[in-house]
């Protein structure tokens, strides 16, 4: 057993068991105790005093666009994990698109981590992609330890990344099902939005009315036929559409293997404060109205949506034209989430204990990552110590994304990131970040 060389101390420790003052012994990289509050800290460790502030197990972003190699004038490895440190995000996983080559066959999975092993401030992990033709492929980047494979169902938006049909995801699905492997869903039916109507221009509510609700609805319900049928395991990315909650508590309840993630712009933007021309808020699926909105936050509390991650997906400035039919389709939030999620948790009167849970130990459990996403022992000693009383008004100069593009610019937000610890090591305070520590993760480590 290690000696321990960091005591972390707060009046506000958020464990499984609550949030209690507390002691946290860090020996080895690893929480080897969570302490009673006046237990002194042992010969040679080192005391951190965090005050009043709390100790969040850090966080765990399961859906982030690294864009890394082929498009880093968008975002790259070293941007985006900064970026991430500064938001009390520890652990992220790069999803396989927009990012040239794809993550589509091991020899490209073995490109980007190359790429990234010298840049990760946090630690990182990689999701496979499921693409018409690549069946073959699906196994061994399993075997080589991606988390999943994603896949889109309506076009990507990148040419080399197209969706699957429905007999293409049947027999993708069929192939992971049979190594226990798991699908995450870009769930849009390219049938409703073919029908759906298209208008370019700069008004939001034309863009709203091309991505109506029933192409997700009518997408998960064909994926939680498919599931049930194969007894696959799948996830449903960037939920937006609260219609399709029932759907997805009716599959839950009958067995179906299925989870689902939010994110911040779904639960605390909305259609009616977006600007026409103001194409920082177009994402895919779309921010929709206030009660969608407050059906969305039902749905996060009872359980229905497991987990809130960003779907951070950046360009370049000039991509976001003031056309929503022609820009460039993602929201920019990878350091905002914690406090953007606290914001509106706080203003309906939920727990930072309800945050903690959503942010860090969901995503940690749909990645099987065991050693991350709460503060107890064996566990990774990765910590967020959060203010979260405190206020800051977001200015988009000040963010590590590589391109300064935010739908959340000039608003205020409760939840400012004190520092940001990986493995009980320092690796952001006060948005000034430290040399790379991060390191690269395979399914099950």
């Amino acid at each position: 057993m290690s000696e321990v060389s960091l005591v972390l101390r707060s009046t506000r420790v958020i464990t499984p068991e609550g949030t209690r003052p507390a002691c946290v012994a860090v020996a080895g990289g690893l929480i080897e105790a969570v302490l009673p509050y006046d237990t002194p800290p042992p010969p040679g460790a080192r005391l951190e005093d965090a005050g009043n502030d709390a100790v969040l197990p850090g966080l765990v972003d399961t859906h982030v666009h690294v864009n890394d190699p082929g498009r880093t004038a968008w975002e790259g490895f070293w941007t985006a994990t900064r970026a991430a440190a500064a938001g009390g995000i520890t652990t992220l996983l790069d999803m396989p698109l927009n990012s040239l080559p794809p993550t589509t066959t091991t020899e490209h999975l073995r490109i980007k981590r190359a790429v990234a092993r010298a840049k990760a401030h946090v630690d990182v992990g990689f999701w496979g992609g499921a693409i018409p033709g690549n069946e073959k492929d699906l196994r061994p980047l399993h075997d080589a330890g991606v988390f999943g494979f994603k896949c889109f169902l309506s076009p990507s938006g990148v040419e080399e990344f197209p969706a699957l049909d429905q007999e293409q995801l049947a027999g993708s699905l069929a192939e992971i099902s049979g190594f226990g492997g798991l699908m995450i869903v870009h769930a849009e039916d390219p049938h409703e939005l073919d029908t759906a109507p298209l208008r370019g221009g700069p008004a939001y509510a034309d863009f709203l009315a091309s991505r109506p609700r029933a192409a997700e609805n009518t997408a998960i319900g064909n994926l939680i036929a498919r599931a049930k049928r194969l007894d696959a395991r799948v996830h449903v990315l960037h939920l937006s559409s609260a219609d399709a909650l029932p759907l997805i508590a009716g599959a839950k309840r009958e067995g179906v293997r299925i989870t689902v993630e939010s994110c911040p712009h779904f639960l605390t933007l909305t259609a009616e404060e977006i600007p026409d021309g103001a194409t920082e808020f177009k994402c895919c699926p779309p921010i929709r109205e206030t009660a969608n909105q407050d059906a969305l936050w039902q749905g996060l509390i009872d359980g229905t949506v497991d987990c809130v991650v960003s779907d951070h997906s950046p360009c370049t400035t000039d991509l976001k034209t003031a056309d929503f039919a022609s820009a460039w389709g993602g929201i920019s939030s990878l350091q905002l989430g914690l406090p953007a999620i606290w914001t509106e948790a706080r203003r309906r009167g939920r727990p930072l204990e309800d945050v903690v849970r959503w942010m860090s130990a969901a995503p940690a459990a749909l990645a099987g990552l065991t050693r991350k996403g709460a503060i107890e022992a064996g566990r990774d000693a990765d910590f967020a110590v959060l203010a979260p009383e405190e206020t800051f008004t977001v200015n988009p100069a000040e963010l590590h994304h590589r391109n300064q593009v935010t739908a959340y610019a000039g608003k205020t937000l409760y939840g400012v990131v004190r520092s940001t610890w990986l493995r009980g090591a320092r690796i952001a305070r006060d948005g000034v970040l430290s040399e790379p520590a991060g390191r690269l993760l395979e399914r099950n480590t």
